[in-house]
């Protein structure tokens, strides 16, 4: 591809101290961006891996509530974009259940607020908002759902997402289209990967309790997953991005981003490859009881990404496991060793999409 289109650019990530988040601001780190952030004061919580790998130093960090309009208006006259990446967000549905009126309005109402804050102080940008591949009705049929089928959430976490959606098709239709403010939203989920601390999440479940050598309770055991490493989205986010820095025929469309279908694969298949690739201490039991009700079977098609932006998954749930487990065995032995794996990890990652920085 040559010298990367992020070099040098002003580039804003809602969300950057998260998971997913930081991954990417790294990587655009990487690649020659001058990456701001905005997000949530964090926990000094020495398992985060935005304070393990001392974030603070690395990026212009903007610690604020995406609820609050004028603040957020401020801070984007100040960093001015060329690309903003939407990722801030209420993203555990164990939380939703118990938070649904703070889960929409971080997930719908925080989505809003970026936009217009946007309309009113940007002229020329490119945004990608992140949502989830839950924003689908989910009937649990056994093909993947499409771009164009029909939005849905029987959650509150799923139907904010579903809400956001909606809101961003309609500021698009509204306000931005036949603007130089491009827009698209890009749907990806059940992504794993080294840093990961969240709770009721698979992996860092597991982790921790390994860690402490102790048996992690394994609840919907037969669940289908779309499992992905964070690289496939994250590569997915950035063909977007490079595809809007040359067209806008993009400009208010959607993506999927999902495994092949031989990485979609039940919870209780996807703990033995990551137990295997732990070693000892591995240990789990079942629990049928669900603690929270999530659907049982999702899938994605992915065919208008491989189209349209040449995207298609590159690791598979071997490799995928891999990457993760490496990442923590090493990651978690002192400042040093996180930094190493980390950025071996994101060479590796570089090297595999031809990206050159």
């Amino acid at each position: 591809m040559g010298v990367s289109i992020f070099k040098k650019k002003n580039i804003l990530i809602t969300g950057h101290t998260g998971f997913k988040g930081f991954w990417l601001a790294l990587i655009l780190r990487k690649l020659g961006a001058n990456v701001s952030g905005i997000s949530l004061p964090i926990i000094n919580n020495q398992n985060n891996h935005f304070n393990i790998l001392e974030g603070d130093k690395l990026f212009k960090n903007y610690y604020q509530d995406i609820r609050d309009y004028e603040l957020l208006k401020s801070n984007l006259k100040e960093i001015k974009p060329d690309y903003v990446f939407h990722l801030a967000a209420q993203a555990i549905v164990s939380e939703s259940y118990k938070y649904p009126l703070d889960t929409f309005n971080v997930n719908t109402i925080g989505s809003l607020n970026l936009l217009e804050a946007l309309r009113n102080t940007s002229e020329n940008c490119n945004i990608i908002m992140i949502t989830s591949d839950k924003v689908y009705e989910n009937v649990e049929w056994n093909y993947g759902y499409r771009e164009i089928d029909t939005l849905g959430g029987k959650d509150p976490y799923s139907a904010s997402k579903a809400s956001a959606e909606l809101a961003i098709k309609c500021f698009y239709n509204s306000y931005l289209k036949n603007t130089n403010l491009k827009i698209v939203s890009a749907r990806a989920g059940n992504v794993i990967g080294g840093g990961d601390w969240s709770k009721d999440r698979l992996v860092p479940d597991c982790i921790r309790s390994w860690m402490k050598n102790e048996e992690v309770i394994i609840r919907s055991p037969n669940s289908t997953r779309p499992w992905q490493h964070v690289f496939e989205p994250i590569n997915g986010y950035l063909k977007i991005a490079e595809k809007l820095s040359i067209t806008n025929s993009i400009s208010g469309e959607s993506f999927n981003f999902g495994p092949n279908s031989f990485s979609e694969i039940k919870v209780i298949e996807a703990v033995k490859v990551l137990a295997k690739k732990w070693g000892d201490n591995s240990k789990f039991i079942i629990c049928e009881q669900e603690a929270f009700k999530e659907s049982n079977l999702l899938k994605l098609n992915c065919d208008k990404a491989h189209s349209i932006l040449s995207w298609y998954p590159f690791i598979n749930f071997e490799n995928c496991a891999e990457l993760t487990i490496n990442w923590y065995k090493k990651a978690n032995i002192d400042l040093d060793n996180a930094k190493l794996i980390t950025n071996e990890q994101i060479e590796w990652f570089l090297k595999a999409t031809n990206r050159f920085y």
